[in-house]
């Protein structure tokens, strides 16, 4: 791994794809203005609908539709890698989606792509969530590299899957996505993200949804960046914006060389 500058956008999506396109763009400009070599959007940045069957009028075929074109021509308009959070993708299933990310070279060129495969359930406090509803699972874990350096990646729920980031393994950097809600977030998001990044030794570098929505739901926000010791550079407790970070290479090695945990695994 070389020493990298990136940013994690933190976004309070709405009902309306063109508006979060707009904020999208800005963000990420800021971002790029800043110095981020990479900027990871979070999850459903496109859209939070009303309901949660709102996303299917805005599935898009693989390679072709308004939403991969804004991140695109966001990649190459401002010279950096972009990870695109998650877009809904037209599925097998008429009624589901894939909630996809897609990766864009600093040419605007797709180069990598991960279906979510884990999909969030949860009840209790008066709330419920079954993504299983509108989602289609992915079945295939991410492969994925930008500029030399090898990255594992997943989608909100797949961070509490300790197992699903160690079969990616080698990586030097983590990108996690997400929409966490209030209750789950405020309960086990920092100390899930802290433990993926002391287990794997890795940088991780996580992208949020951060506060009230127009479809009333509440997202948890706290957008980070964490480095390999644990210990967290940049946060951003709620509303739009983002956290940035540089990642060292000198500090990743140390830590790797001092504590070679990752060389003493036996299973």
């Amino acid at each position: 791994m070389h020493t990298i500058r990136v940013a994690a956008i933190q976004m309070v999506s709405g009902t309306d794809p063109q508006a979060n396109i707009q904020t999208m763009h800005r963000l990420v400009k800021e971002a790029a203005e800043r110095g981020a070599a990479w900027v990871l959007l979070p999850e459903y940045w496109p859209i939070m609908g009303e309901k949660d069957s709102d996303k299917l009028a805005f599935a898009e075929a693989d390679g072709n539709g308004p939403l991969q074109t804004a991140l695109s021509q966001t990649a190459q308009e401002n010279n950096i890698v972009l990870f695109g959070g998650s877009i809904p993708l037209q599925s097998p299933d008429p009624g589901k989606v894939l909630n996809t990310m897609q990766v864009y070279d600093r040419t605007g060129a797709l180069i990598g792509s991960y279906n979510k495969m884990h999909l969030f359930g949860y009840s209790g406090l008066g709330e419920r969530y079954d993504e299983a509803d509108t989602i289609l699972a992915g079945h295939t874990p991410p492969h994925l590299s930008a500029d030399d350096i090898h990255l594992a990646a997943g989608i909100c729920y797949d961070l509490r899957f300790p197992e699903f980031f160690r079969i990616q393994q080698p990586f030097d950097i983590l990108m996690l996505p997400a929409a966490f809600t209030y209750t789950t977030g405020k309960a086990h998001w920092e100390l899930l993200l802290r433990a993926r990044a002391v287990e794997n030794q890795c940088y991780v570098i996580a992208s949020a949804q951060g506060g009230v929505h127009q479809n009333g739901r509440r997202t948890y926000g706290h957008s980070m960046i964490i480095d390999p010791w644990g210990e967290i550079l940049d946060v951003l407790p709620e509303g739009e914006g983002m956290v940035m970070a540089e990642l060292d290479a000198a500090r990743l090695k140390s830590v790797r060389n001092r504590l070679p945990a990752i060389m003493h695994r036996i299973l």
